[in-house]
């Protein structure tokens, strides 16, 4: 429990943090409303040797997900992925429009200036996982961004 303690209040007090060999930054939920079934958590993942995101899971959400949004022709589709492949060295951008998680079945409004529990889990070259227990900050637009 002190571990559990100790990587909450890091994850507050820093927007740089690791499991094992995967470093995250800048990570942000999107803020929702009242009845709003669903929303984004945002952030840069860099793994030091290469591994995949291989789930994430929330509290205030029934469903969390992997998700990758692209063009189609004319048409933006958005699908769940079963991993996301982190390449050695490499910043993978999870943001709108692209890879990102999505919240859904929200069990309440996300408020701006709260905070989010979230949980990713990595699986390295080996396949040993590791999770990392955040708690994300909730904004409109990315945190770089906000005033």
């Amino acid at each position: 429990m002190k571990l559990q303690t100790l990587i909450t209040a890091l994850a507050l007090s820093s927007t740089t943090l690791f499991a094992q060999t995967v470093e995250v930054k800048d990570a942000w939920v999107r803020a929702s409303v009242q009845g709003q079934m669903a929303t984004g958590a945002f952030m840069k993942l860099i793994a030091k040797d290469g591994a995949q995101l291989v789930s994430v899971s929330s509290p205030v959400a029934g469903v969390a997900e992997v998700h990758e949004m692209k063009l189609e022709g004319d048409v933006m589709k958005m699908r769940a992925v079963p991993a996301l492949d982190l390449p050695a060295g490499k910043t993978v951008e999870l943001k709108p429009g692209g890879y990102h998680v999505m919240l859904m079945d929200l069990k309440t409004a996300l408020k701006k200036d709260s905070t989010v529990p979230l949980t990713l889990v990595f699986k390295d070259a080996k396949g040993v996982q590791s999770t990392l227990v955040l708690k994300v900050p909730v904004a409109v637009m990315p945190m770089a961004h906000a005033h």
